[in-house]
C-alpha cells in the first residue's frame, strides 16, 4: 500500500474489535478499513462500524466484504460504511477507495448502489413525497444537503459555507432527524429522489395537466 500510486500510510492494525478500538484511540486515523468478518464473529465488523460512527465524527469506514450478496452490500451502508470492498479485488484498487473515501466519496459498484437504492428507495421515496413542500429544512439546511449529495465531506461543506466543522456536524444530526435519515448515503438519496420529484412536478405534461386543472376549476366557477 505504501508503494501504490495512491499515498497511503498505515497507522495501526488489528484483526478484532478490541484491537480496533484500541488502536483507533491511540492512533489518529480518516479512513479505517474493517472486515466485515473479524475474529470474533462472522458480522463483527459492522457492529465496530456503528460503534466507532457513534462516537466519533471520523474516520471514515472502508467494509470489506466477502461476498457483495444484496443483503450483505445493504446491511453495509446501514452500518455506516463510506464504501465495500471486496476481498478479491487488488491492493492497487484498495489504494484507489481509501484515497476516494477520503475524499468523501461513496464507494461502490453501480450494481452494489443499485442494491441499496432498492432496499431504501421505496421508504426514502415514501418520505420525500410526504415532506415535500412543506417547508420542513430550513433554506441553510437545504443548501448542507445539496452538498452532501454532491459528495463534499464536513470539512469541504465548512469551507463552502464559511461555518467551522462543528457547526455543519449540528446541522447533519438537526437535519438526519427532521427527514428520518441515519447516515450521509440515505441523506444523498432522500435528496436525489426530492430532486427528481421537483423535476418531474416541472415537466410539460405536469404543466399542461395543472394548467388544465385550473381551467376546469374556474370554468366549474363560471358554471
Amino acid at each position: 500500500m505504501r508503494r501504490g500510486r495512491y499515498r497511503t500510510r498505515v497507522v495501526g492494525y488489528a484483526t478484532d474489535a478490541v484491537g480496533i478500538r484500541e488502536g483507533l484511540e491511540k492512533n489518529e486515523a480518516d479512513v479505517a478499513v474493517i472486515g466485515a468478518r473479524l475474529e470474533d464473529e462472522a458480522l463483527a465488523g459492522f457492529d465496530i462500524t456503528r460503534e466507532i460512527l457513534a462516537l466519533r465524527s471520523k474516520p471514515s469506514v472502508i467494509i470489506i466484504l466477502d461476498s457483495n450478496k444484496p443483503a450483505m452490500v445493504v446491511e453495509a451502508f446501514r452500518a455506516g460504511a463510506s464504501g465495500i470492498f471486496s476481498r478479491e479485488q487488488s491492493s492497487e484498487l484498495l489504494c484507489k477507495c481509501i484515497h476516494a473515501v477520503h475524499k468523501g466519496q461513496i464507494w461502490a459498484s453501480s450494481k452494489e448502489l443499485h442494491f441499496v437504492i432498492d432496499a431504501l428507495g421505496p421508504a426514502l421515496a415514501a418520505k420525500s413525497i410526504s415532506l415535500r413542500g412543506t417547508g420542513l429544512l430550513t433554506k441553510r439546511e437545504e443548501g448542507v444537503v445539496h452538498l452532501v449529495a454532491e459528495g463534499m465531506t464536513n470539512r469541504d461543506i465548512s469551507q463552502e459555507l464559511k461555518l467551522s466543522e462543528h457547526t455543519v456536524r449540528n446541522y447533519l444530526f438537526r437535519i438526519f432527524n427532521k427527514v428520518g435519515t441515519s447516515n450521509r448515503l440515505e441523506l444523498a438519496l432522500y435528496a436525489i429522489d426530492r430532486r427528481e420529484g421537483l423535476e418531474q412536478q416541472n415537466t410539460p405534461a405536469a404543466i399542461q395537466n395543472s394548467l388544465e386543472s385550473t381551467n376546469q376549476a374556474v370554468s366549474s366557477r363560471r358554471a
